[in-house]
């Protein structure tokens, strides 16, 4: 039974992948979770230089998931190279580096450093606030998606992966944008936009007013998204937004997704990465399936 996947010349021992932001770079997991049996780990985003994140409150729990404003706090690429680059060399996985920038130059400048590090691929969040554009998200405007793109693909040594961001009116269009600018994989959907208010204090959970919708229940969102970005670009794709179990996975799997990246189900269930791997294995001796790739986008 063959479980491998490639993204972009990279094989993957199987599809399941951590989610950025909700595993820290592996090492607040490593007791729990055997890094060993996962596909790839995908680190926290990491900026030209540390980043201290938004004012608290950051968090609030709201129905069937969670609002983050975290603000991709990170210690830098200095720490990240030093630190956390050879502790996940301890495993035999993939390592994906999200990247982040408030300008183009921040990203170019992050993807240089990681040129000569021993890393596998490259994930571009562009659900960044653009500085130099009054802080409208790179992944809000299809030239800007293109133009980063392009420009990042110029100076990177591994395959770049751009992350798409759900906050537009049509992700095909986004999906083709990156497409045009040379994106060798996509990885989506990034979180929704959403917030919430506290009746009894009469103020907003968190200190941003806004923040990241994540969890279980933007999935079908995200289900629907990965289908259509499947369906209008010939790259590989991530699949992520609200997978907790295998069927979950095996559900962005047959959408179109050639990988998974599991979030939010982290921090409620540490062990879920790998028992999705697990599930997905019991999945394809269930219906005899020989290969994982017959089941990417099976469903058309």
């Amino acid at each position: 039974m063959n479980t491998k996947v490639n993204i972009a010349g990279v094989e993957l021992k199987n599809p399941v992948m951590t989610a950025s932001g909700t595993f820290g770079s592996g090492a607040e997991y490593g007791e729990m979770v055997d890094l060993n049996r996962l596909g790839a780990v995908v680190t926290k985003g990491v900026a030209n230089v540390p980043w201290p994140g938004n004012p608290t409150p950051r968090i609030a729990e709201v129905y069937g998931g969670m609002l983050n404003a975290i603000g991709l706090q990170n210690p830098g690429i200095d720490v990240f190279m030093e630190r956390d680059i050879p502790f996940l060399k301890q495993y035999d996985t993939r390592i994906v580096v999200n990247v982040c920038g408030k300008t183009t130059e921040d990203y170019v400048e992050v993807v240089e450093r990681l040129g000569d590090a021993d890393v596998d691929l490259l994930e571009i969040n562009i659900s960044c606030p653009n500085v130099k554009e009054g802080g409208i998200a790179f992944g809000q405007d299809p030239k800007a998606v293109e133009a980063i793109t392009r420009e990042v693909k110029r100076h990177a040594k591994q395959p770049v992966i751009m992350k798409l961001s759900p906050n537009v009116t049509d992700i095909t269009v986004m999906a083709k944008a990156a497409e045009a600018g040379g994106a060798d994989a996509l990885s989506l959907i990034n979180t929704l936009t959403g917030m919430k208010i506290d009746i009894h204090r009469r103020t907003f959970a968190l200190a941003n007013k806004t923040g990241g919708f994540s969890g279980p229940a933007v999935k079908p969102v995200a289900v629907r998204m990965v289908y259509q970005a499947a369906n209008a670009v010939k790259l590989p794709i991530i699949g992520m937004g609200g997978i907790s179990t295998a069927e979950d996975a095996i559900e962005f799997l047959l959408a179109g997704a050639t990988a998974v990246s599991v979030g939010t189900a982290n921090f409620f269930n540490p062990y879920a990465t790998v028992e999705i791997a697990d599930g997905i294995e019991d999945y394809m001796r269930m219906y005899g399936v020989e290969d994982i790739n017959e089941l990417i986008g099976a469903v058309k």
